[in-house]
């Protein structure tokens, strides 16, 4: 079941500044007042803790479950049930608490259905993906497309521009967000 909040994902290659991009763009979004929430998809394993601490054992031993609370925030582990296969972008928007959230940008899920910005940089020598996914409503790009067959392009450089653009989607009276 997909969270009623606006969702929007930025896809790209490795490389070419998504994280760079949605660090400008969440304190934009923040300075504007909207509490946002960050889904990344890592391509690899990961620890939120480090060896030799006691929850770093703890999980290390088998518990399925290990959460971290301190006074600043807390932090759920969940080891997958199944290994070596992709989380599920639904289940994981899932998780978050939509009552304490006004929107939800996502980090890759590029297979997955939901409005996406195409991060594309002409130097990394790779096609546009925006060609073969309907799904992504606009490119964050410094160069140049195709004069036509593309869907908005957005300033890379301008997070406050992107951010209007994000805000204006939500808007909009077709919106699945109203």
């Amino acid at each position: 079941m997909r969270v009623n909040l606006p969702v929007f994902g930025f896809v790209a290659p490795s490389g070419s500044g998504k994280t760079t991009l949605l660090r400008r763009l969440v304190a934009v979004l923040r300075e504007r007042g909207l509490r946002v929430g960050y889904l990344k998809h890592a391509h690899h394993s990961f620890d939120l803790d480090v060896p030799g601490k006691d929850s770093f054992e703890i999980r290390a031993a088998g518990a399925s479950q290990t959460l971290l609370a301190s006074r600043e925030r807390w932090a759920l582990q969940v080891e997958n049930a199944v290994k070596g296969e992709d989380p599920d972008l639904d289940a994981m928007l899932a998780r978050f608490a939509p009552d304490r959230l006004d929107l939800i940008l996502v980090e890759g899920f590029k297979h997955a259905r939901y409005p996406k910005i195409e991060i594309y940089r002409a130097a990394l020598g790779q096609a546009p993906l925006y060609p073969g996914d309907d799904d992504i409503i606009a490119v964050a790009t410094p160069d140049a497309l195709p004069a036509d067959g593309h869907p908005p392009i957005l300033p890379l450089d301008d997070a406050d521009a992107i951010a209007d653009f994000l805000l204006n989607t939500v808007r909009r009276p077709d919106s699945e967000w109203q």
